[in-house]
């Protein structure tokens, strides 16, 4: 089986770090005193504090999970300068572009998986549209392969801006 990457640039790494970190220590010991404190309450079985206190205490645990999964599939994204210079959609590109069925212009924030959400416009390298599109020029025609069948695009203009 293939290794799952996760493709983030370097601040996004260091970010998870920072995160990570937090969690494991402060938060970790924020909930270790709510479940003390839960405790002292007395009888467990009908001890609704205690039972929230562990339900959050399971909540932080799997966040810490994730972001340690995460951070272990990591590859490094480092920021193209040949690929900016020459205005090539990548990671952390504003794509605005053309549905040359519908006529409609749209604009997309390429990231990695883990930060896309379609519905804000953040859009995948690695879905069927970003592959796409990633390493195209404006001007350049894209043919995009969606459940629905097989569409194209023009790539009217690339920009390299930081969009949260």
């Amino acid at each position: 089986m293939a290794k799952e990457e996760r493709k983030m640039s370097r601040s996004e790494f260091e970010d998870l770090q920072k995160e990570l970190h937090y969690l494991e220590t402060v938060r970790a010991d924020e909930v270790t005193e709510q479940i003390k404190e839960a405790r002292s309450f007395g009888d467990l079985s009908e001890n609704s504090e205690y039972d929230e206190a562990k339900n959050e205490e399971a909540k932080l645990y799997a966040k810490i999970a994730e972001i340690k999964y995460d951070l272990a599939h990591a590859v490094l994204i480092e920021d193209d300068l040949e690929a900016e210079a020459e205005g090539r959609v990548g990671l952390k590109c504003t794509v605005t572009v053309l549905d040359l069925s519908t006529d409609e212009e749209e604009v997309y924030y390429v990231t990695g998986s883990k930060e896309a959400n379609p519905l804000e416009g953040k859009i995948s390298d690695d879905s069927p549209f970003g592959r796409a599109i990633v390493g195209k020029v404006a001007g350049d025609i894209a043919t995009i392969e969606s459940i629905n069948g097989k569409y194209d695009i023009k790539i009217l203009s690339v920009e390299r801006k930081n969009r949260d």
